[in-house]
């Protein structure tokens, strides 16, 4: 059984026993997140939500909370002497998906 749901304003596609990084959520290790935002649940027979599917939820358990690796962001302007460099590590959240009801 797998499901596709909606968090961080992108689409997952998970089931029982994955891993998945995503957008931070504000949770500690260890606790207990619900998705609501289910767009389809398939398995032996699939369900597409118009656009959610109704009373099917996924529930998983903070894993742990992070950064990214760090990127380099550098804004140049030629032939007037200008550089501005930048880092940025975006945050996440790595979540352990523990059941689908559907």
């Amino acid at each position: 059984m797998y499901a596709v749901i909606v968090t961080g304003g992108k689409q997952y596609k998970v089931s029982k026993g994955d891993s998945i990084y995503i957008e931070k959520l504000d949770a500690k290790e260890g606790d207990k997140v619900t998705f609501d935002k289910v767009v389809m649940v398939g398995g032996d027979s699939t369900k597409f939500g118009t656009p959610l599917v109704d009373g099917a939820s996924v529930t998983g358990t903070v894993e742990k909370q992070g950064l990214q690796k760090k990127i380099t962001i550098l804004r140049y302007k030629p032939k007037k002497g200008a550089k501005h460099t930048q880092g940025h590590r975006q945050p996440y959240t790595k979540v352990s998906i523990d059941s689908i009801k559907g």
